[in-house]
């Protein structure tokens, strides 16, 4: 189990940014985390006071960033590699918003396939029994180095 603090230090996403709480278990394969984050007035996603469903694709992404920093400490390489999302498909919401569920949010992702350049993920969120949102994502690692090389 990683706490925020220990997830913060493994992603880009620096203060209120890092919308993670814990790192409740993980494998090679999946993660899953909570997040209580999406109670906060002071969430810097919200827009009007509002934190709108589409916003739970941002925590399932920095789920799968602690994944592939995780992978990276077992691999033992000295630095994660920076991923960026390059597209989400098949994203389901079930509410409208977050801000007003209740629950801890339970976000789960299970890496599909990758290689040494791209990985697709499957993902959701749950608050309580309640699914909230799911998805798939895939993830481009290292684009800036890549295209830098190729120029």
């Amino acid at each position: 189990m990683l706490s925020r603090h220990e997830i913060a230090a493994r992603i880009p996403h620096a203060g209120s940014m890092c919308l993670l709480d814990a790192v409740t278990h993980w494998n090679v394969e999946t993660i899953s985390c909570t997040a209580c984050s999406h109670r906060d007035a002071s969430n810097p996603l919200r827009e009007d006071g509002r934190l709108g469903a589409a916003c739970g694709v941002e925590y399932a992404a920095q789920a799968m960033a602690v994944h592939g920093a995780l992978l990276a400490d077992l691999a033992d390489d000295s630095r994660p590699r920076a991923g960026f999302l390059a597209s989400m498909r098949e994203v389901q919401f079930h509410v409208s918003r977050l801000d007003d569920i209740a629950d801890v949010l339970v976000i789960e992702a299970t890496q599909l396939s990758g290689d040494g350049q791209n990985v697709l993920y499957s993902f959701t969120v749950r608050g309580g029994d309640k699914l909230l949102l799911t998805g798939r994502a895939a993830v481009v690692l290292d684009a800036n180095k890549t295209r830098n090389e190729q120029t």
